[in-house]
């Protein structure tokens, strides 16, 4: 299988070249633009599979590049941006961008977004990243029916409640700030703030703890947020 071609449009060479560090590690191709115009030759030459792209670039803005690109091609684009104003997000997004993620971001979550857009649009279609069936304890998850088992029994859980404990469970030991996991289960566009992950982390140790002060699954980390152990 051809590695995915990704081209990388950003102005800040510092930023431009660490995504590009990474993503190769992981396996990607990496094409890079230091602005608009430089992308926009690059998408004929090259063809890239996906588009990093920084909204507020000099000369030719990521908005405008976007608009360009969606006159004749379905390019799957993540805009990458230090606003954070939903206002920003929502234009993004209605000139045609796929998902949004704001600097400073962790590099995994990168990854983890453009994988999620690749799956949407297709490119991914022939591997699983996931088993149906995720295991934990006396509980399972099953994805496909969207459900929680404990010892075969299910265990009543709301969407967002599940959708959360899903992300936490197919990323074991990774910190989450609540700021990340709002925005993963959320949405980029939703209007509530951050207080509801707590909420619902309070919610889910009830249903999957044996003693929700000392949780041994969605474990506390001081500080930063949260981890799922295993």
């Amino acid at each position: 299988m051809e590695p995915v071609k990704v081209l990388i449009a950003e102005d800040e060479v510092g930023i431009r070249e660490l995504m590009q560090l990474f993503l190769e590690k992981k396996g990607y191709q990496v094409i890079l633009a230091e602005d608009g115009y430089e992308a926009m030759d690059f998408l004929a030459k090259e063809q890239p599979d996906l588009m990093l792209l920084d909204i507020e670039m000099p000369g030719l803005s990521g908005l405008e590049v976007c608009e360009k690109i969606r006159l004749h091609a379905k390019l799957p684009i993540l805009f990458v941006s230090y606003r954070k104003e939903l206002a920003y997000k929502i234009q993004g997004l209605e000139v045609g961008g796929d998902d949004y993620i704001t600097k400073p971001f962790d590099f995994n979550e990168l990854e983890a977004r453009i994988r999620a857009i690749l799956r949407r649009k297709g490119w991914l279609a022939g591997e699983t990243d996931a088993l149906s069936m995720l295991h934990f304890g006396d509980f399972t998850l099953n994805i496909d029916a969207k459900e929680l088992l404990c010892e075969g029994e299910p265990v009543r859980l709301f969407s967002k409640e599940f959708q959360l404990l899903l992300l936490l469970a197919q990323n074991p030991n990774r910190v989450w700030t609540a700021e990340q996991l709002y925005d993963r289960v959320w949405g980029c566009l939703s209007e509530g703030d951050v207080q509801t992950v707590k909420v619902h982390i309070s919610n889910l140790r009830r249903k999957v703890e044996r003693n929700p002060t000392k949780p041994t699954y969605i474990q506390t980390v001081r500080g930063f947020g949260y981890k799922f152990v295993i």
